[in-house]
């Protein structure tokens, strides 16, 4: 894609001070959009210049030509070609404005799926293998996981704080809890099994009310 585009920035006539001027005063006095696209391919090669500056990945500097496209499309609107400063000029500050902006949010979005990843339920992995194909949706697992945790009885549940939220050892849960470590084990396997069966329920439920 990025390569097409650069052979089509080639085969753009570069235009001629007068020619520029005769098209400002085609687009600006008799309003003739011709005019205006003819500028704005004009000034393609300005816009990717600036996106190349950032040195991203191929699929983001063409989202950033795109939005750098927006602003040219803006500045050449709002330009006066009577002021005297080049549009190269002015329209390098919007153009810039549009890609900053674009990288701003889409540094927020990355931001926000590391937190996804980070604030994943302890137990996630454990219970994936059995009911992942039941939601695509992390969050909602998530959610599922947690309601199923308060339905386990006590001894179980008490296991499972431990040892996956507390991130204690067998023995350090036995000492806690003042039990045996095999006792531990058998109320952990016992528990997991439970987990996977309420939330494998659960998510039947959820699928059941949507399709409903």
């Amino acid at each position: 894609m990025l390569a097409e585009y650069i052979q089509s920035l080639k085969e753009i006539n570069k235009l001629t001070q007068q020619e520029e001027s005769l098209l400002w005063h085609k687009f600006k006095i008799e309003g003739q959009i011709e005019a205006r696209q003819e500028l704005i391919e004009h000034y393609q090669l300005l816009v990717f210049k600036e996106a190349l500056k950032y040195q991203l990945q191929e699929t983001l500097i063409l989202d950033l030509i795109q939005e750098g496209v927006v602003g040219l499309m803006e500045a050449a609107e709002r330009y006066n070609h009577t002021s005297g400063v080049a549009f190269s000029l002015y329209a390098l500050h919007r153009v810039r404005g549009r890609m900053i902006d674009f990288l701003r949010i889409a540094q927020k979005e990355l931001l926000f799926d590391q937190q996804d990843e980070q604030i994943q339920n302890p137990l996630f992995n454990k219970m994936v293998p059995d009911v992942a194909f039941e939601c695509a949706d992390r969050r909602e697992l998530n959610k599922a996981i947690e309601q199923a945790f308060e339905r386990l009885p006590k001894r179980e549940k008490d296991v499972i704080q431990n040892v996956y939220y507390q991130e204690k050892s067998a023995l350090e849960t036995a000492n806690i809890m003042d039990v045996s470590a095999t006792y531990v084990y058998q109320l952990e396997k016992k528990g997991i099994r439970r987990l996977r069966g309420i939330l494998s329920k659960l998510m039947h439920e959820r699928k059941w009310l949507e399709n409903k």
